[in-house]
């Protein structure tokens, strides 16, 4: 009897805020393997936001997601079958095998699929804190934001998978390192689990002066770099309070992921401060991973990186975890538990 695959594919493009309409759950026979083949069991699907602009069909830094095929993602799982020498059953590896419960891959595609030693680190860390979260924020706090010990470091969205990791490596950097996150839960939470010195829920203000004054009181000495994940009345605050020559890594926007305007109120600030801003997307320096990859994996395995999972039960939940995580329901890495 031939093994069902069950798959989550795009419907349609949301015109606004997305839905659980936008997603539809197929089945579809796995075929037999051809040779140079592997098939694996995906354990774990990665729910990221990046995958809001991929349901899209505008212009933007990747191709958007097709219609009616499985939907992007990041997966760890295990080889069950293969006809490739390099792969053995029971492998583990990571990979981007999308929402779906089976993955297929040809000898052609090369560096599709990595082994992963879970020795000392759990398999569904390499969706996080030792993949492509992780390194995010290893980038971004590297690379541009370059910070040096002793300077104050502002995280949004302090209490994901990225911001978490930003903070943590910010202060194994002997930085001061302040949070922004929604809620008096998460709050607490990065400031006693992840180490960060202080923390603002930003739902406790409702305009960019009051969250001004917040960050001038968690920041008395000003701020010297700023990892956005957020946009919106969080960056135009921020910036009130970034020191001259401070720099900024934007990685995330998420206010704006639905379509909403997000204008900045002040740029003459970058100007004044004579600011460095830069964007960047993770997966256009793979030279830099091996690095950050090295530095993530050994502070895990040591228990120097803290980290938490938001765990949803099966493929037919993944739809409505990725609107949850879109709202900020999801604490630390939202995954989907397959096996």
């Amino acid at each position: 009897m031939s093994l069902i695959n069950r798959q989550i594919v795009l419907a349609s493009r949301p015109s606004a805020e997305p839905s659980a309409d936008n997603f539809k759950l197929v089945e579809a026979p796995v075929a037999p393997l051809q040779d140079g083949e592997v098939l694996v069991r995906n354990h774990f699907l990665s729910l990221d936001p990046y995958m809001r602009g991929r349901m899209n069909d505008g212009k933007s830094y990747a191709q958007p997601q097709p219609l009616d095929e499985v939907m992007i993602g990041g997966t760890v799982g295990e080889v069950v079958e293969s006809r490739n020498d390099f792969f053995k059953p029971g492998e583990k590896v990571v990979g981007m095998g999308g929402w779906q419960e089976y993955q297929r891959v040809g000898a052609h595609q090369r560096g599709a699929l990595q082994k992963v030693d879970t020795t000392h680190v759990p398999l569904s860390a390499y969706l996080g804190a030792v993949g492509m979260p992780g390194v995010t924020a290893w980038y971004g706090l590297v690379k541009i934001i370059n910070p040096k010990a002793g300077e104050t470091v502002v995280v949004s969205a302090a209490s994901g998978a990225v911001g978490g990791a930003v903070g943590q490596l910010a202060k194994a950097r002997g930085c001061r390192v302040v949070g922004i996150a929604g809620g008096p839960d998460k709050c607490a939470q990065v400031v006693s689990e992840l180490g960060f010195d202080a923390c603002i829920d930003y739902k406790q203000h409702a305009d960019v002066k009051s969250l001004s004054k917040a960050l001038k009181e968690a920041c008395p000495n000003g701020i010297d770099g700023y990892f956005e994940n957020v946009g919106g009345m969080i960056l135009d605050a921020v910036m009130l309070r970034c020191n001259a020559f401070s720099r900024i890594a934007f990685c995330g926007m998420i206010s704006g992921y639905n379509g909403a305007p997000i204008p900045l109120t002040n740029p003459s600030l970058i100007l004044v401060n004579r600011m460095k801003l830069e964007g960047f997307i993770v997966s256009e320096h793979m030279e830099v991973w091996p690095e950050a990859l090295k530095e993530l994996g050994g502070m895990v395995a040591t228990g120097k990186l803290k980290y938490r999972e938001t765990v949803a039960q099966g493929i037919a939940a993944a739809p409505e975890a990725f609107l949850g995580l879109l709202k900020g329901k999801n604490f630390g890495k939202q995954l989907v538990k397959l096996v």
